[in-house]
Formats: structure tokens, C-alpha cells, sequence
């Protein structure tokens, strides 16, 4: 389940973000300060190029790449995204 980041609060998603940001395995390699590498994958998230995914059956949240979220998800995702 895709859950569209503008439903979050923004103290919510911040945590998330740092979660993310913080797990092992995710060091990219440059050395870049908490702040920044939050700040670089909420631009991801606001260009729509990374989104946040609930796992229902876990209770486990994650980030996935656009280009790796099967395409009926997405369109679920742009439909939630519409107004009214």
C-alpha cells in the first residue's frame, strides 16, 4: 500500500525519513550530515521519484523507487492525489 506523504505530519515523515537515512546499508558513500541526506531523499519524495510504502501485513514501512512500484499502485496513488 503506497501511502501519499502529504498525509503525514511533518515531525512524522522527518522520523521516517531519518529512519530510513539512518539503516545499515544505506550509506551512500559521501559524507553527508543527517540534515542533508534527510533533506536529499524528501526532494526524492517531493519530485515523486521515491515513494513511501506500508506493508499491512508486517506493519513495516519503507521507501521504494518510483521505477520499482508495480504501475497499478502508482495509478492508485496519483488517483488518492487528486482533489475532491
Amino acid at each position: 500500500m503506497l501511502i501519499p506523504y502529504q498525509l503525514l505530519d511533518s515531525e512524522t515523515l522527518r522520523r521516517l525519513l531519518e529512519d530510513f537515512v539512518t539503516r545499515d546499508g544505506t550509506d551512500n558513500g559521501y559524507e553527508a550530515t543527517l540534515e542533508q541526506r534527510v533533506e536529499r531523499l524528501r526532494r526524492q519524495i517531493d519530485r515523486r521519484e521515491v515513494v513511501i510504502v506500508y506493508h499491512p501485513d508486517t506493519g513495516d514501512t519503507s521507501l521504494a523507487h518510483r521505477r520499482d512500484v508495480p504501475r497499478e499502485m502508482l495509478d492508485e496513488l496519483e488517483r488518492d492525489d487528486e482533489p475532491g
